[in-house]
């Protein structure tokens, strides 16, 4: 589509503009019932690429060059509010078929489809003007049946209106439709690319996990979390070269925090992400920050749905769950990386569509964000919190419930954990680069060898992970979620041993941990932790 210009002999001035006639009555006031509009405002023409700077002048463009009348055509079809907005959009949608719309006669109209009530063009003001405006007023002296005519058309459009609303409140996703065509401009349909276990889960059993992003308190408390929060935020402050000029992903994308600090960074466009209900709540965020010209918003898993762009030059995610891993959400971010990352950069220039014009960028290099991250385990020495939790079971008011510990023990628990109890020194069990990285290596073994601090008994294991800014960027930006840090909504993950094994200072501790997940839940995991003789599986889900 050609960009649309403003025509210089448009100045606003309504003498400029051939007067009109309706249906050959002198009618030279009908558009001056609309309140003018600023300078700044700019009103598609309905049928050609011409912007002028009021609604009045648009509709006598219309009349003048195109030959169509729209008060003619409210008035022959005796239009509602809908019926109003259902024709413009879908003048827009089949770029403005003059005779298929005057020419019609008696019978179903070709916009009577609610898909018309989705606006074509963000914001626009053909859509904000009352339609009873631009029949003008009554005459001063009309005769009773003019009236009562009058009186019947509008009880006859109240109650159409409410049939509209009725059927609009029964189909919910008409009306997300409706909040997304305020932002969102991207196709959708299933993406090509190599999929996971998470990626061939069906919409209707993954619900659960996106549903439980649905609600406000867990991105209140994810917000709150300042290490969290913070640490992106000052990786991209910090680092403004990064995303200077670049397109930005943002998968899973929440409250579109990310894409905000990203924009606000100098990211060119930002394109977030997210299956969850929260993404209506970010739709108004990111409008009431007047960031909507720089992120276009996407409802769906990205699995399911194809960007408008072929590439982006950065994808930035916050993925990370309990021990990392839980949730799955990286796969999702390694399944965008693969198919929307191109490995290096050449510094050419793109050209891609955005909200109804093309616009160029400059890619660079392309990266993943957080690009390291490390999972660490430690011993931990608490006889009070294993006497909670499992010995417990053995004395309970006098009975032996010892058989639950064989429930109880493969619950992980996630909780912070106090430094104090801490008896080893950590050891890094997995190091993941996120640019690097393979699905298939998200599941893992591996040894390890934790030196004891303290002559006591090791009574848990913690598990904890360390997450890094570090490529291309000047100033780099880490946090940790352990015990002996600043604590985060992430916590620790604690696997309790069923019997406390007793350690001396110096000691080298040995085991085996196995990280896989879970066949009947993808997003949850299975750990399995050997030390000396024992050896027992932990569930996180």
């Amino acid at each position: 589509m050609a960009d649309r210009t403003v025509d210089p002999r448009d100045d606003g001035a309504v003498d400029d503009v051939p007067e009109l006639s309706d249906s050959g009555d002198d009618d030279d006031d009908q558009w001056q019932c609309m309140e003018d509009s600023t300078e700044d405002l700019q009103v598609a023409c309905l049928f050609c690429d011409r912007l002028l700077n009021s609604v009045s002048n648009t509709l006598q463009h219309c009349s003048s060059e195109h030959q169509f009348n729209l008060v003619d055509v409210i008035r022959k079809h005796n239009l509602d509010d809908y019926g109003y907005i259902k024709l413009i959009n879908y003048l827009r949608s089949t770029n403005g078929s003059r005779v298929d719309v005057t020419g019609l006669s008696e019978g179903p109209l070709p916009w009577d489809s609610e898909d018309f009530l989705r606006p074509v063009l963000q914001d626009d003001p053909l859509l904000q003007t009352d339609p009873e405006e631009l029949l003008g007023p009554v005459s001063s002296a009309p005769d009773q049946g003019a009236v009562q005519r009058r009186a019947q058309s509008a009880e006859e459009r109240v109650q159409r209106a409410e049939e509209a609303v009725a059927r609009l409140m029964d189909d919910m996703h008409t009306l997300k439709t409706l909040a997304q065509g305020l932002v969102l401009n991207a196709d959708t349909g299933r993406a090509h690319g190599r999929l996971g276990a998470v990626a061939e889960l069906r919409e209707d059993e993954d619900d659960a996990y996106f549903s439980s992003y649905g609600h406000y308190g867990i991105h209140q408390e994810m917000l709150k979390d300042k290490v969290r929060t913070e640490s992106y935020r000052d990786f991209m402050y910090r680092n403004p070269e990064v995303f200077k000029d670049k397109v930005v992903l943002d998968v899973g994308c929440g409250t579109c925090i990310l894409s905000m600090f990203a924009a606000r960074a100098g990211a060119t466009k930002v394109i977030a992400v997210d299956q969850s209900e929260i993404i209506y709540q970010a739709i108004d965020i990111v409008r009431s920050n007047q960031l909507e010209d720089k992120i276009t918003l996407i409802k769906g898993r990205i699995e399911d749905i194809s960007l408008p762009v072929e590439k982006v030059d950065i994808i930035i995610s916050e993925w990370m769950g309990y021990f990392l891993l839980f949730e799955s959400m990286l796969d999702s971010v390694l399944y965008a990386r693969d198919l929307y990352l191109a490995d290096g950069g050449s510094g050419k220039s793109e050209t891609h569509y955005f909200g109804g014009k093309n616009e160029t960028f400059i890619c660079f290099s392309r990266l993943v964000y957080p690009d390291l991250c490390n999972i660490s385990l430690a011993a931990l020495g608490d006889a009070q919190k294993h006497q909670d939790h499992i010995a417990f079971w053995d004395d309970v008011y006098g009975f032996n419930m010892a058989c639950m510990k064989k429930a109880v023990l493969p619950e992980a628990v996630v909780e912070v954990v106090d430094p104090d109890t801490l008896i080893s020194e950590p050891t890094v069990i997995q190091t993941i680069d996120c640019n690097s990285v393979c699905l298939s290596e998200l599941e893992f073994a591996s040894d390890f060898c934790m030196k004891m601090t303290h002559t006591t008994e090791c009574t848990a294991i913690v598990g904890y992970f360390d997450i890094f800014f570090d490529k291309g960027c000047g100033n780099k930006v880490s946090f940790s979620t352990g015990p002996q840090d600043t604590k985060t909504h992430w916590k620790q993950t604690v696997f309790l041993l069923e019997s406390p094994l007793p350690v001396q200072a110096g000691e080298e501790l040995r085991g085996t941990i196995r990280v896989i997940k879970n066949k009947k839940d993808p997003r949850s995991l299975l750990v399995t932790l050997s030390l000396r003789d024992r050896k027992q599986t932990y569930s996180l889900q």
